[in-house]
């Protein structure tokens, strides 16, 4: 007798995707449509990357948005009935609601509704690793929620005063309200601290010159994974966007034995919440502090041009539009080659530039971060962008006891031979010129 295999049970939560276009005229419309569908391509991977399993999409077209529901009354009785068919408990909308479209629009689904924001919001909360990316991912998630406490059912309601009170007593409203004010203080107060504890670090590497790069790009462009073939380090590299939370700094060896610092970042979206830069700002600043920027763009995605604006565009919020950038092709190996690659490269970089008017301070570089092939020109490159910091093979005698010099030799140059005199170790080493200054007390004669 033969036994029926028991098929897996998919356990993620069923999910009917919602975007809006509106319409247009000519061309204009065309590309708002264009628009839009790409948008909502990047919610089904960012809803995918929340562990949602997408049962359905809906694009509607319309003149205006509806303040009220958003997308009308009609169309929520849509959406009700497909959600009902499709046993999709949770509707997720491409696009900022309102509290009272928000609020109406559950009414009106009788289903779960969450906006963009609050899923980026929830997959960076699952992303988070470091204390410093929780506080911020918490700070994001009060300030989202506290505009929307306001009608969120009978939670919400009026509690008794109590006999002898005679009065309703305080809202439960203004008790949630008070309580978020109360969290977000002490959270802006902690990330302050954080802040503070980062200019320290920053101003301690700073104290030997030593540059630093950034990693920046839109999310899933393969930014750690460039980041790990660069530095060999071990940051997680996965298809699923944000992936990568918290910054990560590591050394690099240049081509010219210079040492410098690589900083991995968050990835960039279109329409990147407002309270997310804000709540970012301390890690942000790693991307302005930096001496140069690679800007790594998925040369196979078809939206590279506009993925490349839009990531030149949170860099002008944080102010980061004037640093050197190198315009790193990533996933070159990916792209349906015409059978000159570098020709490929040159198409795709100039219609880059093009697309954001970038200037003579930015250069295209095709690299495959997978294979490894245009590394060795992309570290060229680096090198040539970095300022100069000459290295040289000199011998230094350093007192026993002076061991954060020995340390820093060990550190930012390369040491070919040590050995202890005494209380005094000799060592013979290639040292960059801003090392050697600091050292300059004990050079060999």
């Amino acid at each position: 007798m033969k036994t029926k295999t028991a098929q897996p049970v998919d356990k993620r939560e069923r999910v009917l995707l919602v975007g809006v276009s509106l319409k247009g005229k000519s061309r204009a419309r065309t590309e708002a449509s264009f628009a839009s569908r790409d948008s909502l391509q990047e919610l089904e991977e960012l809803t995918l990357s929340a562990g949602g399993n997408i049962v359905a999409t809906q694009l509607q077209v319309r003149d205006a948005l509806d303040p009220a529901t958003l997308v009308g009354r009609g169309k929520l009785e849509e959406i009700r009935d497909e959600a009902q068919a499709l046993n999709a408990p949770l509707v997720i909308v491409d696009h900022d609601l309102t509290p009272v479209q928000l609020r109406n629009m559950e009414k009106g689904t009788d289903c779960r509704v969450i906006d963009r924001t609050q899923l980026i919001l929830e997959i960076f909360a699952t992303h988070a690793r470091t204390r410093e990316g929780q506080l911020q991912v918490e700070l994001a998630q009060l300030n989202y929620l506290l505009p929307r406490l306001a009608g969120r059912g009978t939670e919400m309601s009026r509690l008794g005063g109590g006999i002898g009170t005679r009065g309703p007593g305080e809202t439960q409203l203004e008790t949630d309200r008070r309580g978020i004010y109360r969290r977000i203080k002490k959270l802006n107060d902690q990330l302050e601290s954080v802040r503070g504890g980062r200019g320290t670090q920053r101003r301690q590497r700073q104290s030997v010159p030593l540059a630093t790069i950034a990693l920046v790009g839109y999310t899933n462009a393969g930014k750690s994974t460039l980041f790990n073939r660069l530095t060999g380090a071990e940051v997680v590299a996965d298809a699923r966007m944000f992936a990568t939370l918290d910054p990560t700094v590591r050394h690099l060896t240049l081509p010219s034995h210079r040492k410098v610092l690589a900083s991995d970042t968050v990835g960039f979206i279109r329409n990147l919440p407002t309270t997310l830069v804000k709540a970012f700002r301390a890690t942000l600043e790693e991307v302005r502090e930096a001496a140069l920027l690679l800007h790594v763009v998925d040369a196979s995605s078809p939206s590279a041009p506009q993925h490349t604006a839009r990531v030149f565009e949170v860099l002008a919020d944080i102010g980061a539009d004037q640093t050197r950038q190198i315009l790193v092709l990533n996933k070159m190996d990916q792209m349906e080659s015409t059978g000159n690659d570098t020709a490929d490269a040159e198409s795709l970089a100039q219609r880059i530039m093009g697309e954001v008017k970038a200037g003579a301070r930015t250069e295209a570089i095709p690299v495959s971060a997978r294979t490894g092939a245009g590394f060795s020109e992309l570290l060229q490159a680096i090198d040539n962008a970095l300022p100069l910091d000459p290295v040289s093979r000199e011998r230094f005698h350093i007192p026993a006891g002076e061991g954060s010099l020995i340390h820093l030799l060990h550190e930012h140059a390369k040491v070919l031979t040590s050995q202890y005199r005494g209380e005094v170790l000799e060592v013979e080493a290639e040292v960059p010129e801003s090392v050697k200054r600091r050292l300059s007390g004990y050079l060999a004669e």
